[in-house]
């Protein structure tokens, strides 16, 4: 039996984490236990102990998963058992990933596998601020070679004040929500949304998530030392030959620092540019003609390594980038609203060599997406889905679904453009946004958010402002130099030592992912990367505004018209009907869609149309049904059977009254014949109600002219 070792971290409001192993899953690598209140997640990793032959990258796969069990829960799917991994547990799953992707060594080439598993939910405290923990603790307690550890927090600024991994309940009161990650030294992962906040409140932010951080790094390292695995394997999964890589320098990067400083703006071109460099230097290695596959290969890694330095070198020391731009320069917008007719809402967004077509869907009540989630349930009526198809880059891609960086990139669109939609209470809608990108070099995301707005604003949908987005990049050397880098290229996200995402409106920030590669980022670096950002977020929306600067008075002609009518309780029934017969008879007759749920002790019928004449049948049909009659009110009436003694009228839908043989007319009648048909409508007066029976007497003749009495007595 391995013995079980247990360490506890003190959180700022004096809650305790703990992380335990020797327990559970002691054949994996490393497996750790992590918890704070009742939430507990387990984490293990698995790493072979040798690379794949000619695998040149680490194969890293993170999972998190959360089991239903853990909340007390049975899966709602068909097969009643978790499944393949949903959107939620993928983008927790990024999270991860993108905090320890860049920690491990860099030659480190075994097939590596994190799996994190939610085995008890509390519903006051969220698993995605500790998962990155767990795993980072699973490393840690292995023999896995890692240049760890890191951590990751939750910091949400609640009533004025920034909380580490708050509850639940305080959450739902942020104005700023961001997960952090980092090392004890530097931050390299930031994934977070906002209410329009400032540059500074970001950067706070961060310096208390990091505060919080260094303590968590130091716990897992003295659990390392605990457990005894701060010597980790040895292994070896790279080859080099260092007289080749000289060479390959000597006889390339002069001709590749001209392709670079050409600056030329087609991104094919400029590949194809530095392919015929090194198709050039193949003459010069193999002069026969007669190719070493080991020795070419090794060609092509030390090629690329000399791309890297060439392009950062021109950029750190003429600041020129690769396409001629200025350091803070934004690539040429160009952007186009309505370009689809039979869309609800359209736009093109095009930005450089990067352009997202993007359209709005304005569907009912029953669109909503049914979320079903081991410790969240409910309907989502804002969606929005980011598609990247190999064509955009000038590939042969498989079509089969969205990705796990769709789906990320999705998210992160769908976050920045979510803070400035109407609330659920003005807006009847189910809005889908769909982002098909057309052409990527760079910021497809971006483009997205961008398009995203322009396509809200033409669908009519009351957005709060325009919501624009921007990529930043960095590139430093070890000298001190840096540049930062406004909207940058495919190849500078490739080459460069940051990609950091920030959206907002001209008040401020919406949402924002930052992902680091480099060590020693100070919070100078990164508050003027906020700040270029901020200035070329507002060029952008300047751009935006051009084209269309707030949204449509009303919605395109053939987009379905949304009324809400609420109605008492006890008509609910009424409204729908047996067997749903009356609401299906309304919905054939109008041509409109009802849909009718009860809320606050109250029922709400929602009505939508796709016309003004089929609204108004439906609209006219559920007040008819829902209206309570009322003494002295006069109504528009049927009449529905003839007796001797008078005829009944339907004065309201599913509501008769009698009209008396002698409230018919002023003069008296003997008889009913020939007096009323069947059918035919009559504009009656309610002048009584039986109290105990609630039957209706109803008056015509109180309507129609009083005779002069010719003869008064």
């Amino acid at each position: 039996m391995s013995q079980i070792i247990t360490h506890s971290i003190n959180l700022p409001d004096g809650r305790t984490i703990t992380i335990e192993t020797g327990k559970l899953a002691r054949q994996a690598d490393g497996a750790v236990v992590v918890r704070l209140g009742d939430t507990m997640l387990l984490a293990t990793v698995v790493s072979s102990k040798e690379a794949k032959e000619g695998t040149d990258f680490l194969p890293l796969s993170v999972d998190y998963q959360e089991k239903f069990a853990s909340a007390g829960r049975i899966p709602g799917s068909f097969q009643r058992r978790e499944g393949r991994l949903g959107d939620h547990e993928i983008l927790i799953s990024r999270l991860v990933d993108r905090a320890l992707r860049p920690i491990f060594p860099d030659d480190y080439h075994a097939d590596t596998q994190v799996m994190i598993t939610l085995i008890s939910a509390d519903p006051e405290v969220q698993p995605d601020a500790l998962a990155a923990l767990a795993a980072s603790s699973a490393l840690a307690v292995s023999d896995i070679p890692f240049n760890g550890p890191i951590s990751e927090v939750r910091v949400a600024k609640v009533d004025g004040e920034y909380r580490i991994n708050p509850t639940t309940s305080d959450l739902e009161r942020a104005t700023l929500d961001l997960i952090v990650a980092a090392t004890e030294k530097d931050i390299c992962m930031v994934e977070g949304q906002m209410n329009e906040c400032s540059e500074e409140e970001v950067v706070e932010a961060l310096k208390a998530a990091h505060e919080v951080i260094k303590v968590q790094c130091a716990a897992q390292k003295e659990l390392e030392a605990a457990v005894g695995k701060q010597q980790k394997r040895v292994y070896s999964h790279e080859t080099h030959d260092e007289e080749l890589r000289q060479f390959v320098h000597q006889q390339t990067y002069d001709k590749v620092y001209a392709v670079a400083r050409l600056a030329n703006k087609n991104k094919k071109v400029r590949s194809e540019s530095f392919k015929a460099v090194f198709e050039e230097f193949k003459t010069i290695l193999f002069p026969n003609g007669e190719e070493d596959s080991a020795k070419l290969a090794l060609a092509k890694t030390y090629f690329h390594d000399v791309q890297w330095e060439a392009s950062r070198r021109l950029v750190l020391d003429e600041r020129v980038r690769l396409d001629g731009r200025q350091l803070d320069e934004i690539r040429t917008i160009t952007s186009e609203v309505d370009y689809l007719p039979s869309a609800h809402g359209s736009a093109v967004f095009t930005r450089g060599e990067t352009q997202s077509l993007t359209t709005v869907t304005l569907g009912t009540k029953m669109d909503e997406q049914i979320v079903d989630q081991a410790m969240h349930q409910g309907f989502a009526k804002f969606l929005l889905h980011y598609n990247f198809p190999g064509f955009s880059t000038g590939e042969v891609k498989p079509n089969r679904g969205a990705g796990r960086r769709e789906i990320g990139h999705g998210n992160l669109a769908h976050r920045a453009l979510k803070k400035v939609m109407p609330p659920d209470a003005d807006n009847p809608y189910t809005i889908r946004v769909v982002s098909d990108i057309l052409e990527s070099n760079g910021s497809s995301s971006m483009a997205t958010v961008c398009a995203g707005t322009l396509a809200l604003m033409d669908a009519g949908v009351k957005i709060k402002a325009p919501v624009a987005g921007i990529a930043m990049g960095l590139i430093t050397d070890n000298a001190g130099k840096y540049a930062v880098l406004s909207d940058i290229l495919g190849d500078e996200d490739h080459l460069g030592d940051m990609d950091f995402k920030v959206t907002g409106t001209e008040a401020g920030i919406t949402a924002c992912q930052m992902d680091i590669k480099v060590d020693g980022l100070s919070y100078d670096v990164l508050t003027e990367a906020l700040q270029q950002a901020r200035a070329g977020r507002l060029h952008i929306l300047g751009e935006m505004n051009k084209t269309l600067s707030a949204p449509r008075p009303d919605l395109k002609p053939h987009a379905p018209r949304a009324v809400t009518i609420k109605i008492d309780r006890e008509f609910i029934g009424a409204v729908i009907g047996p067997g749903g017969k009356v609401v299906q008879e309304i919905q054939k007759e109008s041509g409109a869609t009802i849909v009718i749920e009860e809320k606050d002790n109250a029922g709400y019928v929602n009505i939508f149309a796709t016309n003004q004449t089929s609204m108004d049948k439906a609209v006219s049909r559920i007040k008819g049904i829902a209206t309570v009659p009322e003494v002295g009110e006069i109504y528009d009436g049927k009449v529905k059977t003839i007796m001797p003694f008078g005829a009944f009228v339907e004065f309201l839908p599913g509501k008769d009254g009698l009209l008396h043989i002698s409230e018919i007319k002023w003069d008296r009648l003997e008889t009913m014949e020939g007096v009323l048909e069947v059918g035919e409508e009559v504009r009656v007066k309610l002048i009584d109600i039986d109290k105990k029976t609630g039957k209706y007497r109803l008056s015509r003749k109180v309507l129609l002219p009083k005779p002069v009495n010719k003869n008064p007595a």
